[in-house]
């Protein structure tokens, strides 16, 4: 490849094609997770299909390491390639309401944050994560969960339709009628199908919901978790409560008296009938917090909670797992762990993935856990680059601790670079293989493998 094939590929394109050596090559490679420093030789803005379709044949032909960027936020660093062509989608952000047919039409580049602004004029929403800022393509691709999983599934169980690009360079259409063996992989089959363009959601009411945090002392960790792994048991599917151990952090609108404290915090959502009575019985139920801060809050508020606490180049280091039970020992290695936390912002945090979720069987998505009652991820976070090996320490000798009680697998959106092939197996569990023979199918020479890979079958 000289420079006469890269004029020509940019030539080919409606967006830009950027170099190494242009001015604003280092901004359009910065990745979210600053731990993590990658040099693409080519990034290709994309502006539509068309431009994707050019530059997955250009990748190919020219034997590049492609790499696919949707909204940035891979925290492994899995949208960028050394020395190979990333495919930037992040210009494509086109969203369409349906508000008849309560659909939603997705562009690959948008953030979660972007379409709850345009469902929510509607009072309808997608459940999408907890970060506003999250790309949906990466989060949609790999499962999608967040807070209102327990009443209406996850973000794969609300996609009905894709428009992908495969790997030789055709666009198809991925739906129930269509190519429905394709639709089935990319419900949680991650980005090794190919490169979606667009994407078709169902949607579902979520206006005002009653949420945000309730923050206990550490000491009281042990009170609150026994009682949150059995109230999940019963609770409406309505409302959902994730479960942090972390730090105050030592910032507004914190109250300074706390800042600093190692905490347990409950976030609360319940969108449903009697949602403040049901959290009021939450209240009645636990210790008296050191902060409350759930009240009614607009759906899209409540995406944003985190935001502030998780911008762009930070240095993260995290782990996940499924998590079926959590019994009194796994209580003890988490509240021992965690408060030994190396820095203000790092974490553990259980996500609730039952209620809806456990109404598809296991077959019926690429999805791997149908059974597990949450999604936990442990992550070291912290600005400076001095403390990278501690939370890297810290955070696999806290996932070693519990992870006897957890099940094999976990969330791919929770896994960094060096989970290794066993694991991504594990995450995949009794679909693995046909996710593999579709590899096989759509991509056969793995030319999509910058992911958590799944390989081509035999």
């Amino acid at each position: 490849m000289d420079d006469e094939d890269i004029s020509r590929f940019s030539a080919a394109l409606r967006g830009p094609v950027i170099r190494a050596d242009d001015a604003g090559y280092d901004d359009a490679r910065r990745l979210y997770n600053a731990m993590i420093d990658k040099r693409p030789r080519l990034i290709a803005r994309c502006a539509d299909a068309a431009d994707v379709m050019t530059a997955v044949a250009f990748g190919r032909d020219k034997g590049l390491p492609i790499a696919i960027r949707g909204g940035g936020h891979n925290g492994a660093g899995l949208g960028s390639v050394d020395d190979g062509l990333v495919i930037d989608l992040s210009a494509m952000k086109g969203i369409r309401v349906d508000p008849r047919n309560r659909t939603v039409r997705v562009g690959p580049g948008c953030t979660t944050g972007e379409v709850d602004h345009a469902t929510h004029a509607f009072g309808q929403a997608v459940p999408f994560g907890i970060i506003s800022t999250t790309g949906v393509a990466g989060l949609t691709l790999s499962g999608g969960h967040g807070y209102l999983a327990r009443q209406y599934g996850l973000a794969i169980d609300n996609l009905i339709e894709a428009d992908v690009v495969l790997a030789d360079g055709r666009f198809v259409i991925a739906g129930e009628d269509d190519n429905a063996d394709l639709l089935w992989a990319l419900r949680g089959g991650g980005g090794n199908f190919g490169v979606v363009t667009s994407f078709l959601f169902r949607t579902h009411p979520a206006d005002r919901l009653y949420g945000g945090p309730i923050i206990f002392d550490l000491s009281d960790a042990e009170t609150v978790m026994r009682w949150y792994r059995d109230f999940l048991q019963t609770a409406s599917d309505a409302f959902y409560i994730f479960l942090g151990l972390q730090t105050v952090p030592p910032s507004a609108p914190f109250p300074p008296e706390h800042w600093g404290k190692r905490m347990c915090v409950l976030l609360v959502s319940h969108n449903g009938d009697g949602a403040e009575a049901a959290v009021n019985a939450v209240r009645a139920a636990l210790p008296t917090p050191l902060i409350d801060w759930a009240g009614p809050i607009a759906y899209p508020v409540l995406q944003t909670l985190f935001d502030a606490l998780c911008p762009p180049g930070l240095q993260w280091y995290w782990k996940g797992d499924f998590v079926k039970s959590l019994p009194d020992a796994a209580i003890a290695a988490h509240i021992a762990h965690a408060a030994q936390a190396p820095s203000a912002l790092s974490l553990m945090h259980l996500y609730p993935i039952d209620g809806a979720v456990h109404a598809k069987a296991q077959g019926d998505t690429a999805w791997g856990v149908r059974d597990a009652t949450w999604s936990m991820v442990i992550a070291g976070v912290d600005p400076d680059p001095a403390r990278a090996a501690a939370l890297r320490d810290w955070a696999r000798a806290y996932w070693a601790a519990v992870h006897p009680f957890d099940l094999e697998g976990a969330y791919p959106n929770f896994m960094m670079d060096d989970e290794g092939e066993g694991r991504i197996k594990a995450s995949y569990g009794a679909n693995y293989p046909h996710l593999a023979a579709l590899k096989a199918k759509f991509d056969p020479t793995n030319l999509f493998h910058v992911n958590q890979n799944i390989r081509p079958a035999a």
